[in-house]
């Protein structure tokens, strides 16, 4: 009897033991994981807090956990399984996905460009600039709109996390990548949500800290109190720039695969072509990188890529947003955007 006891203890041991490595390989491969996909969720921390202009303070949180929920359901219930099935099964479909998501990306920061440019805003500041602070039916719209961005920028997050995944281990099991998926997507969303949380109630924070008896405290409050529109400025110039950089690095790194070793194109003319753009890129950081030398060489190199990849994603972004207009779809101005004239006055009636 003791004998089985302890045979029994020895196998929960070793059960254990396999748990605990378990635990360690999903850990590393999520933290893995999570750093491959950084550019994609400062883009996400970056945006977000634009969907919380002209709401209460009262407001902002209730906002934020509800953007939140609406990304972790977009993230365990739609798209891990996808990714997981799609990783399994179909790898070489990934990059195809990840171009979407990329044109996606490029489009968004296009339009915010186009918004700027154009001194066009959106239907949100509109009704902001009417009446005074978003409606609680324009609340709804928004945070569904939020929550729609939200689930292309989480899509990016995923199948980022599990080209890693399935990069770094081919013969982790499904489970293995579904759970190490899910981690992902909990850390991250927290992670973001939890910084937004923290940007738009630092003004809340300042408040406090100005009506405190101490001079040093008053300094502190009042300082966060008068930085938080420079940097909400910041935080929209920002994501903007981060849309234009991610979603152009991530459509040129997905044709290149496409067109590149195991991808569906690959040996064919038209796997080529797409497969010369990033090769290009790359060869140009490169060259920058071996001519500098050093850090500062892969700094510049770096730099060189970002910048590249940003034009990329405007000029892609701006041939979505022109070929949408047609459609009603998109940018404002141009044709497409028309002033309703002023009633005219009868004839004989008096001028002002």
């Amino acid at each position: 009897m003791a004998g089985g006891l302890f045979a029994l203890l020895d196998d929960v041991a070793a059960l254990a033991r396999i748990a605990a490595a378990s635990v360690d390989d999903v850990g590393a491969a999520a933290a893995r994981a999570s750093a491959k996909a950084a550019g994609v969720v400062v883009d996400d921390t970056a945006v977000t807090p634009q969907y919380l202009h002209g709401s209460a303070a009262a407001r902002e949180l209730p906002i934020i956990k509800q953007i939140a929920i609406g990304s972790l359901r977009n993230k365990l219930l739609f798209i891990l399984p996808a990714a997981v099935l799609l990783g399994q099964f179909l790898p070489q479909l990934l990059p195809v996905i990840l171009i979407f998501g990329g044109a996606f990306l490029a489009y968004e920061g296009a339009h915010k460009v186009h918004e700027r440019l154009t001194g066009h805003g959106s239907d949100a500041e509109a009704e902001v600039a009417e009446q005074g602070e978003l409606t609680p039916e324009h609340e709804k719209r928004t945070i569904a709109q939020a929550i729609r961005t939200d689930f292309i920028l989480s899509a990016e997050i995923m199948v980022i996390a599990l080209k890693e995944v399935v990069g770094s281990d081919p013969d982790a099991s499904i489970w293995m990548r579904a759970i190490v998926l899910a981690v992902v997507a909990v850390l991250i969303t927290v992670l973001v949500y939890g910084v937004v949380a923290l940007i738009v109630k630092m003004d809340d924070v300042g408040l406090h800290l100005a009506e405190k008896p101490s001079k040093g405290s008053q300094r502190v409050g009042l300082a966060l109190v008068s930085a938080m529109p420079r940097l909400l400025a910041a935080i929209s110039f920002i994501g903007t720039l981060a849309m234009l950089w991610v979603g152009g690095h991530i459509f040129l790194v997905s044709l290149y695969e496409i067109g590149g070793h195991d991808g569906l194109l690959e040996g064919t003319g038209i796997g080529d072509v797409l497969h010369a753009p990033y090769d290009l890129v790359h060869h140009w950081e490169v060259d920058v990188h071996d001519a500098v030398g050093g850090a500062l060489g892969a700094l510049a190199g770096w730099l060189l890529n970002t910048v590249l990849s940003a034009v990329v994603g405007l000029v892609v972004g701006f041939a979505i947003l022109f070929a949408l207009r047609p459609l009603g779809i998109g940018g404002h101005g141009g044709e497409g955007h028309h002033e309703e004239p002023a009633d005219e006055l009868p004839e004989d009636s008096p001028k002002a």
